[in-house]
């Protein structure tokens, strides 16, 4: 086609229709691109969300197994400790039970050392004591002191009480039976004789 004739083209070559076409493709992928492209991020967006709920349930349920985890530890502390503490006290209850059965024996060994007249029984006597004695002292058990001291309701039973001014206010007087403990724990209260 000559250059002046009305059917002739821009420089590149293509007729006005070509190019017409070509331009809207070119505007329909420029439209289609962020179009897809948005629903692409949307998708991804979407995704990411649920992937954040994800997450959030997830650090929940963590958090709420380490709770529990840390309580039920905490349960078996208690547990633990308040085993060993009934443990001891079951122990120390039996040991005093046995060690309360042997005090009436005692008793009468101490009783009949001061009835007898002959010393070889006196003699056996005092030596069963004394291994008694020896065994308690193995055992953790003493007897409650009382000579010179003050009545204390902690240790001692006062059954009874005498008016003498040459004793001092509530001073034992005497020993009516010997008392006995263990530790801090009395397995045995002294019956003692109490002044003014």
């Amino acid at each position: 086609m000559p250059e002046g004739s009305p059917d002739a083209g821009p420089s590149c070559g293509l007729a006005p229709e070509e190019e017409t076409v070509a331009g809207g493709a070119r505007e329909d992928v420029d439209r289609e691109l962020p179009r897809s492209a948005g629903k692409k991020i949307k998708k991804l967006e979407s995704e990411l969300e649920g992937l954040k709920k994800q997450l959030e349930a997830a650090e929940a349920a963590a958090e709420a197994a380490n709770d529990k985890y840390l309580r039920m530890l905490a349960e078996y502390d208690n547990f633990r400790k308040r085993s060993i503490k009934e443990k001891e006290c079951c122990y120390n209850d039996a040991y005093c039970d046995a060690v309360s059965l042997f005090l009436p024996v005692l008793d009468n060994l101490e009783r009949a050392r001061g009835y007898t007249d002959a010393g070889s029984v006196t003699k056996g006597i005092e030596l069963i004591i004394k291994d008694i004695k020896a065994t308690f002292e193995k055992l953790g058990i003493a007897e409650i002191e009382t000579e010179g001291k003050k009545f204390d309701p902690n240790l001692h039973n006062a059954v009874l009480h005498i008016e003498d001014e040459k004793y001092g206010e509530g001073e034992i007087v005497e020993v009516l039976q010997k008392g006995y403990i263990m530790g801090d724990r009395v397995i045995r209260y002294a019956m003692v004789k109490v002044a003014n």
